[in-house]
């Protein structure tokens, strides 16, 4: 009986301490009751500064509060700011532009250390489609729900945040969780709150964005932009991918909040799963998230956070990119480009209706390696070609379509 007795007792205290690991697992559940909440009708697809984003900021305040993280807006829980905006589709009557205010979501997890990483995503969206950036033929007063775009980001912050602080771990470093508004209008809670942070950007390093992190593929590509902002970057990718095929860009500007962050000289990751049909339509909803996929890449995350714990404040590095060095574009072929294909040429997502590649006839799954007369070899090559046009112009293109080269005709 005694060694039965001691045998029990060392079973319940196994299962004592397994617990609250097992606890602490990324939740498919908890992913599912977010991304349910922040992308239902109610919330008329999260608008920036309308009250359905304010209660979403709302609701993000009160899950930071739940998990006993601590204040780290301007205002509590919030970074308040302003902005002004226009009627102008492209933002230029600056004199007519009216003002507006909004709000991130700030929380940070103090854990003594000299150095913090940074965590974060935006939770704003496009609301009723009034703003001229939805792929929608006809957007205005149609909800736009937004769970990849990027409700999916947002929970995945809220996860990680719940995960840091109650795992039963003190990491060597602090973690300042935010929930971006403004993203949308172009990054303007991530450009405000990198103008006035709350904390020492100095003592930052690096910053850790998720944009669009619900729709994982069946073979599990994914792509990581800002590897090349920290030399520590690609090895350490590497080491801990598991069995993720890993598009690495090495750009630290690109079309999310971290860029606000890399021109501030810290080294930043961008998580990200690929482009789609519903981008920025009133389609992209939460019957279409991929929850088991986001919960394996948030663990993907989770890892990579680790090994970044074991480091010092990593050393910071620029990129090719800049500002200046970004195409302009007038004009638009109206697809959605595939950011994780790793072949030659631009290999095709999506295709929006009405616009000139549909038009066109450009097909979904169409490779893209001829624009005028410049051959498309990746992305960057596209976006080269695509800066050279103006409103009105007609040219050539060739798109791989199977084993067959087409030709066809473009007006823009």
């Amino acid at each position: 009986m005694k060694l039965f007795s001691l045998f029990l007792a060392a079973l319940l205290l196994c299962a004592l301490s397994t617990t609250p690991l097992q606890a602490q697992a990324v939740s498919q559940e908890n992913l599912n009751k977010h991304i349910s909440f922040l992308a239902s009708d109610k919330m008329k697809g999260r608008g920036t500064s309308s009250k359905e984003e304010l209660k979403a900021a709302k609701y993000i305040a009160k899950a930071f509060k739940q998990y006993g993280l601590a204040p780290k807006g301007n205002d509590g829980y919030y970074f308040l700011f302003n902005y002004k905006k226009t009627a102008d589709p492209h933002g230029m009557d600056m004199a007519n532009a009216t003002e507006h205010s909004s709000r991130d979501v700030v929380a940070y997890l103090d854990n003594g250390a000299p150095y913090t990483i940074v965590i974060g995503a935006h939770y704003d969206h496009l609301g009723l489609g009034f703003d001229h950036n939805s792929l929608d033929a006809n957007p205005e007063g149609k909800i736009h729900n937004g769970a990849d775009d990027n409700a999916s980001g947002t929970a995945g912050v809220l996860e990680l945040a719940r995960y840091y602080a109650t795992n039963g771990v003190k990491e060597s470093h602090n973690f300042l969780f935010i929930c971006f508004s403004g993203e949308e209008l172009g990054l303007l809670g991530s450009k405000k709150f990198t103008e006035a942070p709350t904390i020492d950007l100095s003592t930052v390093s690096c910053m850790l964005n998720m944009d669009m992190i619900g729709r994982l593929k069946p073979e599990k590509t994914i792509m990581v932009g800002g590897v090349g902002t920290s030399p520590t970057f690609v090895p350490l990718l590497e080491q801990v991918k598991d069995d993720f095929g890993i598009k690495l860009d090495s750009a630290g500007i690109g079309p999310s909040d971290h860029t606000s962050f890399y021109l501030k000289n810290i080294p930043v990751l961008f998580f990200f799963t690929g482009q789609h049909p519903d981008y920025h339509k009133p389609s992209d909803d939460v019957d279409k998230i991929n929850f088991p996929g986001e919960q394996q890449l948030l663990q993907l995350v989770i890892r990579v956070v680790k090994e970044l714990d074991k480091t010092p404040k990593l050393v910071f590095q620029e990129t090719k990119s800049k500002p200046e060095d970004t195409p302009r574009f007038k004009v638009t072929l109206g697809i959605m480009p595939d950011y994780t294909w790793e072949g030659e040429g631009l290999h095709i997502d999506g295709v929006t209706d009405g616009k000139p590649a549909a038009i066109a006839g450009v097909l979904k799954d169409d490779i893209i390696i001829q624009l005028g007369d410049l051959k498309i070899g990746d992305i960057m090559d596209y976006m080269k070609g695509l800066s050279s046009f103006q409103k009105g112009q007609t040219t050539t293109m060739k798109v791989k379509r199977g084993d067959k080269v087409v030709d066809m005709n473009v007006t823009f």
